[in-house]
């Protein structure tokens, strides 16, 4: 093993287009074939995730469906099976704990692992990577793609750098030569705001971040700018954390219409309620607060929440809570493009039983 003042070997590993591969894997027949998993294109539906002979074709996950079948006239469009996704995430992640010690799972197809313990040296990482990445697309039929480095930050961005099916190894040393070429939006936590920002300051990659003084960017940009300053030195002492409680449960829906029947909306929420109450049920969960979101026709967004006196998984009282939010919240009757609901503020005692399997509707909008 390591000693414990030696730098730390993690891991991060993604599976590629993982809602598309489980379908080929269900449908050995969809092998090879354009496939996207999502909504209906009548119904508004977006693209949840590509298959990459999709990609091909310039499709890529949160663009309406309607257009990605304009540009492949073969797209197979499938239902999302959340059920058989959980299934094989939880199969891959009983896989990843047999190698490490710490193991985080961030979404249903990605996870860091720390395996500085496991090792003597650190190139022994790079070979529990490899071990790992065969023995998913041997014993399961899911190809991966893997990063390996000495702190999370840059093992998230190695194994986004050389996707499907890479191993991308960023040994100690090497962090300021491997992320000074890139784009300061390779680094999670910049997003496409703040790296307009810093080109209008003409920092265009990460070594033109790195020469900005923390002063500066923690004027310009708030905390955020500390952090940016570390991370453009290739700094990130963030441990790698083996729970993560699940922050909410939500469901909502685009509707192919606008809607202005008071009692068809209402019927929906009745419904999203039941999802999100067999959500809550399946992972033994109790809430606090509810919430709803109303989209209108012209995109105008609102969100209504209430706190609750004591927690509850009642169907019933969830239903009630959600109708009089949105009775409070649509006076101007105006058209609804949108509605959601969701839950939120758990029970203590039980929230810290549940892994994260469940933030698909975040997971949706980005590229797997």
């Amino acid at each position: 093993m390591m000693d414990d003042n030696s730098i730390r070997a993690i891991i991060h590993l993604d599976l590629d287009a993982f809602f598309c591969s489980v379908e080929v894997l269900n449908n050995p027949k969809l092998s090879g074939k354009p496939i996207v998993v999502g909504g209906k294109p009548e119904q508004r539906g977006v693209v949840a995730a590509a298959s990459y002979p999709a990609r091909k074709f310039g499709i890529h996950s949160a663009m309406p469906m309607s257009r990605a079948m304009r540009l492949c006239k073969e797209l197979i469009i499938l239902p999302p099976n959340f059920k058989s996704y959980r299934t094989y995430s939880m199969i891959v992640m009983k896989i990843l704990e047999q190698e490490a010690d710490l193991v985080e799972q961030i979404s249903v197809d990605e996870a860091f692992m720390d395996v500085t313990s496991r090792i003597s040296d650190w190139n022994e990482a790079v070979n529990i990577a490899k071990k790992l990445q065969n023995k998913l697309s041997a014993n399961i039929g899911l190809s991966s793609s893997i990063g390996v480095a000495t702190n999370k930050m840059i093992a998230k961005i190695a194994s986004d750098y050389d996707k499907p099916n890479g191993l991308t190894i960023v040994m100690p040393g090497e962090e300021k030569s491997f992320l000074f070429p890139l784009k300061p939006l390779k680094i999670s936590g910049i997003g496409p705001k703040i790296a307009e920002k810093l080109s209008e300051m003409n920092v265009n990659t990460i070594r033109d971040l790195s020469k900005i003084p923390h002063n500066i960017l923690e004027a310009k940009f708030g905390k955020i700018g500390i952090v940016m300053a570390q991370w453009a030195q290739g700094i990130d002492n963030r441990p790698v954390q083996v729970s993560r409680e699940i922050k909410s449960i939500s469901n909502e829906r685009t509707f192919a219409k606008d809607i202005s029947s008071k009692n068809e909306l209402i019927m929906i929420l009745t419904q999203l309620c039941e999802k999100v109450v067999n959500r809550l049920t399946d992972n033994k969960l109790k809430v606090k607060r509810v919430f709803i979101k109303l989209r209108y026709y012209d995109f105008d967004t609102h969100t209504t929440q209430r706190s609750l006196s004591e927690p509850t998984d009642s169907l019933d009282i969830i239903i009630d809570v959600a109708k009089e939010l949105f009775t409070f919240a649509w006076t101007d009757k105006k058209p609804i493009r949108l509605l959601g609901v969701g839950v939120s503020n758990f029970d203590d005692e039980k929230s810290g039983q549940t892994e994260l399997f469940y933030n698909v509707s975040r997971k949706a909008a980005i590229t797997d």
